[in-house]
C-alpha cells in the first residue's frame, strides 16, 4: 500500500458513510447572523456563549495593546511573559477563587500538558467515556493506564477505582527503576465539567468525594461551563459548590464563552508552580500574544458582572427547550447552551443541516467519531445575542427539517 493509496481509501470510507467534513467560509459577522460561502445565515453553531467576541470593550483592548506589536516572541520563560499575560492570570485566578493560574496556548495544549506533567508510566487516569478528545489523547501521551467509566456514572468511576487499585503497577521513571521500594502509582480523575457534544454536567460533587476518600487528584475542564454556570459565570464547579479543595486543578477556555483564543489552568498554587516549570506546552512554545491577553482580560472583567446576559440565556435555553418538546423534537437533557437535537443516522443528521441552511440557519450536524455510533445530531447552540423570535424561528425551522430528512434513506 502506498500513501496515496491509504488517504483515498480513507477518504472513500468517509464519503461512504456521510462523514466527509467540509470547512465553511466566514466573510462577516455582526452579531449572530453571518455571511457564510457567499449566503447569509443565522449562526446556531458558535460557541461565543456570552457575545463578547465582538464586544466593543474586547475589540478596543485588543486594538489598543497591538500598537505596542503583535508577536510576543517568545515562550513565556524565556521572554514571552508580559504583564499582561500576568494581569490576566491573576485575573483569573481571583475571578475562580483559586490561589494561582496559568495562561496555555489552547485549551487542546492545555489539556495534554496538565496530564503529561503529571502523570507517568504506573499511575492510572479515570476519565468519562465522552470526555472532549484532548483529554483521552492527553492520557494515552502521558504513559499512564487510562481508564474510562461510564457517562456521568459516579458509581462506574468508582468501581474502576478499585479495580485500579487492585490492579496498579509501581509507578517508575527512570531514576526510580532501580531503587528497592518503587512508589506506587497515583490516581487522576478528569472529566470535562459540561460535555460539549450532549450538554449535560459531569457530576462534580460525587467525583470529589470520590477523590477525596481515594487520596486521587480531580481536574475537570470546564471550556463550556465557564461564563455560564454558577455565581458570577464561575463554571460548574462553582455551580456545585465546590472550591480549590475539592477540584485541585480546572481549565478555563478563553475561546467560548470568554470569546477571545487560549486557555487558562486555575488551581492549587503547587500544582500550578510544577505546571508552569514541567508541562511541556507551555515552556515549549511561544506565548500567546500579548493584545490577545489584553483582549481577554477585558472579557473576563465584562463576564463576571454580566448576569443580564446570563439571564437571558437561561431564558432562551428554557424556551428552546419548552418549544422544541412540544414539536415532538428529541432532545438530550441538558440545562446549558448546547442543546443536542436528536437525528440518530448520518444522513439524515446531514439533510436536518441542509434544510436548515436553505431557511436561513446554520446549525451543523455532528457525526462518529465525534458522538459514538448511531448517535449523530444537530448541535444548537445559544448565545446571548439570539433573540426570543431567533429561538422561536429556529424550532419552526427545526420540525420542518426533521419531516423532510424522515423521506431520506437511512
Amino acid at each position: 500500500m502506498t500513501w496515496d493509496t491509504r488517504i483515498a481509501d480513507a477518504r472513500a470510507a468517509r464519503d461512504a458513510s456521510a462523514r466527509r467534513r467540509v470547512r465553511r467560509i466566514v466573510t462577516r459577522r455582526d452579531g449572530m447572523r453571518c455571511e457564510v460561502d457567499g449566503r447569509e445565515l443565522l449562526n446556531f453553531c458558535s460557541n461565543d456563549y456570552l457575545g463578547l467576541s465582538q464586544h466593543p470593550q474586547v475589540i478596543a483592548a485588543w486594538r489598543d495593546a497591538s500598537s505596542q506589536g503583535v508577536g510576543s516572541t517568545a515562550s513565556a520563560l524565556v521572554c514571552g511573559h508580559y504583564a499582561v499575560h500576568d494581569a490576566l492570570e491573576r485575573e483569573m485566578a481571583d475571578w475562580l477563587e483559586t490561589p494561582r493560574a496559568l495562561l496555555f496556548g489552547s485549551g487542546f495544549v492545555a489539556n495534554l500538558a496538565v496530564l503529561q506533567a503529571l502523570l507517568r508510566e504506573g499511575d492510572t487516569c479515570l476519565q468519562d467515556r465522552l470526555n472532549h478528545a484532548s483529554l483521552i489523547d492527553a492520557a494515552k501521551l502521558s504513559g499512564a493506564t487510562l481508564r474510562r467509566y461510564p457517562h456521568v456514572d459516579a458509581e462506574g468511576a468508582a468501581r474502576q477505582l478499585h479495580n485500579a487499585a487492585m490492579h496498579r503497577t509501581p509507578a517508575g521513571d527512570s531514576a526510580s527503576r532501580g531503587r528497592d521500594a518503587p512508589t506506587p502509582g497515583l490516581s487522576l480523575i478528569a472529566t470535562d465539567g459540561v460535555f460539549s457534544m450532549d450538554g449535560d454536567i459531569a457530576p462534580l460533587r460525587e467525583l470529589a468525594t470520590l477523590a477525596h476518600a481515594n487520596d486521587a487528584l480531580l481536574y475537570v475542564d470546564d471550556a463550556h461551563g465557564i461564563g455560564v454556570l454558577g455565581a458570577h459565570g464561575r463554571g460548574s464547579i462553582a455551580d456545585a459548590g465546590l472550591c480549590t479543595r475539592d477540584v485541585p486543578l480546572q481549565l478555563a477556555t478563553l475561546g467560548k464563552a470568554l470569546g477571545t483564543y487560549g486557555a487558562i489552568v486555575a488551581g492549587d498554587a503547587d500544582l500550578i508552580g510544577h505546571l508552569a516549570e514541567t508541562a511541556r506546552g507551555h515552556v515549549y512554545s511561544t506565548a500567546l500574544p500579548p493584545a490577545l491577553a489584553a483582549a481577554s482580560l477585558a472579557a473576563v472583567r465584562i463576564a463576571r458582572d454580566a448576569d443580564d446576559r446570563r439571564e437571558h440565556l437561561r431564558t432562551l435555553i428554557a424556551r428552546f427547550r419548552e418549544h422544541a418538546l412540544r414539536t415532538g423534537l428529541e432532545l438530550l437533557s441538558s440545562t446549558t447552551p448546547i442543546q443536542a437535537v436528536m437525528a440518530l443516522d448520518d444522513r439524515r443528521a446531514l439533510a436536518m443541516s441542509r434544510a436548515l441552511e436553505n431557511d436561513g440557519l446554520w446549525v451543523s450536524a455532528i457525526r462518529p467519531p465525534t458522538v459514538p455510533e448511531g448517535r449523530a445530531r444537530l448541535r444548537v447552540t445559544l448565545t446571548a445575542l439570539h433573540r426570543d423570535a431567533d429561538v422561536d424561528r429556529l424550532v419552526d425551522a427545526l420540525a420542518h427539517a426533521r419531516d423532510i430528512s424522515c423521506k431520506v434513506p437511512a
